[in-house]
């Protein structure tokens, strides 16, 4: 299996300056995630962004969508900040024909202990390596379709709607 990792920023790849309070963007945690774990296939990571979530506009996911469709691979694994992770899952659902796309995050930055970063990526791997082609959002051990899932953001996980 190949896969191609898309990756755009969000809280998974967050850096915190504790003195200043302050966060930026850091490179793609994902690629060195899978390297130390050893996977058993190929893949790409695609840095197409470095941006929050809410930063995320329409011309943002435009370029996701058109880099997914001028691509060759047909399966995709998308990290993506979890408050407009849905909304850009939407704008790929055109795609569910012929890829296997799933977007997953962290809700706390992978360079932290403790974070979910690492759960929610496994999650994700499993799944495109499983599914049929379609858009799937891969979070808090779950997997949800784009038009049946919210960001829960009082209880801080992913629910089916």
């Amino acid at each position: 299996m190949s896969l191609t990792i898309l990756t755009t920023g969000g809280t998974i790849d967050k850096i915190y300056f504790d003195a200043k309070s302050d966060y930026q963007i850091g490179e793609p945690q994902i690629g060195e995630i899978l390297k130390a774990f050893n996977v058993g296939f190929d893949f790409e990571v695609l840095p197409l962004m470095r941006k929050d979530s809410l930063d995320i506009e329409d011309q943002d996911r435009q370029l996701i969508l058109n880099t997914i469709e001028a691509h060759d691979n047909d399966r995709f694994l998308i990290t993506h900040g979890t408050d407009t992770m849905v909304e850009t899952a939407q704008v790929l659902i055109p795609l569910a024909r012929s890829k296997v796309i799933v977007m997953t995050g962290a809700l706390n930055p992978a360079r932290f202990t403790g974070s979910d970063a690492v759960f929610n990526i496994g999650c994700a791997v499993a799944v495109t390596q499983m599914a049929d082609c379609g858009i799937y959002i891969a979070m808090n051990g779950r997997v949800f379709r784009p038009d049946h899932v919210r960001k829960n953001r009082q209880e801080n996980r992913f629910e089916e709607v």
